[in-house]
Parts: C-alpha cells; sequence; structure tokens
C-alpha cells in the first residue's frame, strides 16, 4: 500500500524532469540558431523561431502544472538542467 502511494507520486515527478529535459534542451539547442539568424539580419526568420521556442516551453510547463504541481517543479528543475549542460558543453559555464 504505502509502496503504491510512493510509485503515484513518483511518477509525475519522473516524467516531468524528463520532460523538462528535453523541453529544455531543445529551448536552450535552437537558442545558437536564434542568434545566428539575429546577427544575419534575417528578423523575421528569428523572431519566428524565437516565438517557437517560447511557445513550446510554455506549452510543456501549462501541460505539467494540469497533470501535478511537482510535475511542474520537476518539469522547470528539468529546463535549468539542460541549460547548465548546454552550457558547460559550450563552454561558456566555467
Amino acid at each position: 500500500m504505502k509502496a503504491l502511494v510512493l510509485l503515484e507520486s513518483a511518477l509525475p515527478l519522473g516524467l516531468g524532469l524528463l520532460v523538462g529535459l528535453l523541453a529544455g534542451w531543445a529551448h536552450f539547442s535552437s537558442l545558437a540558431a536564434n542568434l545566428r539568424l539575429f546577427t544575419a539580419g534575417r528578423i523575421a526568420a528569428a523572431l519566428a523561431l524565437q516565438s517557437l521556442r517560447l511557445g513550446l516551453t510554455v506549452a510543456v510547463l501549462a501541460g505539467l502544472i494540469r497533470l501535478d504541481l511537482g510535475a511542474l517543479l520537476a518539469g522547470a528543475c528539468g529546463l535549468l538542467l539542460a541549460r547548465r549542460r548546454l552550457l558547460r558543453r559550450e563552454g561558456a559555464c566555467r
């Protein structure tokens, strides 16, 4: 009985973390492409990509809050972990 309750509370947390990691990876990986578009003067394409990036992140977080508050918090942590990982990989975070 107690194990079932623990599993029920752990499942949204794990799902939120995984979804947050994937969404964070997509969000922050596309940031470099967005910067290239802005610096190349392709403002319309850059704004479209920026809107897509932000819209996807908002949609993921909104979906997670509908699941559970813990899932939302785990998803936010996943976003931050993905950001940190990508910054370290690119050498910007030392």
